[in-house]
């Protein structure tokens, strides 16, 4: 015997379930929630505390935030201090790749500027003091801001080598030194040399023109 039709009764079919890629999609980030944890890291390291003292039971507490909400956000305490650097320090340039001396101005213009914000920001200075006698840090900072810096150097150095606009008998990374050297050497080694608007023009054009491939 078969079964009756079933009968269209005009009621709405039941909403679908969400995609498992929208179920496991969390809430959007709070810029102002992040703002606060930022903001109270900040305030520790004015009083004195210790990169070492700064729990994330500390920072929660003085953030009024709980530690799952900054778990939430960053896996642990390094990766915290490092976005914290990053939202202080200028933002990478996008290199437009059309030009290897405007590309490389850029890059060293955006290493001016961070010199500029360190010797005006507490926070940096404060941060980069302990950062060294902080391996773990060290180690966060180096792998997420400052490699990846120095491969937008390396490859745009390359490139000028492929365009026969730098000379390529000589190593790719040594090249990239002689064109960052100057920068680091004055908001490192020299922090109290100028950092004149103009120099990183200065500069790529002084290595550029003793890199010019040979006849």
């Amino acid at each position: 015997m078969s079964l009756p039709e079933p009968q269209d009764n005009g009621a709405a079919a039941p909403p679908a379930a969400p995609a498992p890629e929208a179920s496991r999609r969390g809430r959007p980030r709070s810029e102002a929630v992040e703002q606060a944890i930022f903001d109270a890291v900040g305030g520790l390291l004015e009083e004195g505390v210790a990169l070492t003292e700064l729990s994330i039971e500390r920072i929660a507490r003085t953030a009024g935030v709980g530690k799952a909400t900054i778990y939430r956000r960053w896996p642990g305490k390094e990766e915290l201090f490092v976005e914290l650097l990053r939202s202080v320090e200028p933002q990478d340039p996008v290199l437009t790749g059309t030009s290897v001396r405007d590309d490389l101005v850029m890059l060293l213009e955006m290493l001016r500027q961070r010199g500029l914000a360190k010797r005006s920001s507490a926070l940096l200075h404060n941060v980069f003091s302990q950062m060294q006698a902080y391996p773990k840090l060290w180690e966060a900072y180096q792998n997420t801001v400052i490699e990846p810096r120095r491969r937008l150097g390396l490859d745009t150095v390359r490139r000028g080598m492929e365009a026969g606009e730098i000379r390529d008998d000589l190593d790719a990374e040594f090249v990239t030194d002689l064109f960052t050297g100057p920068l680091l050497l004055r908001t490192v080694i020299r922090p109290g040399a100028t950092l004149e608007p103009g120099l990183a023009e200065q500069v790529v054009d002084a290595v550029m023109e003793g890199l010019r491939p040979r006849p």
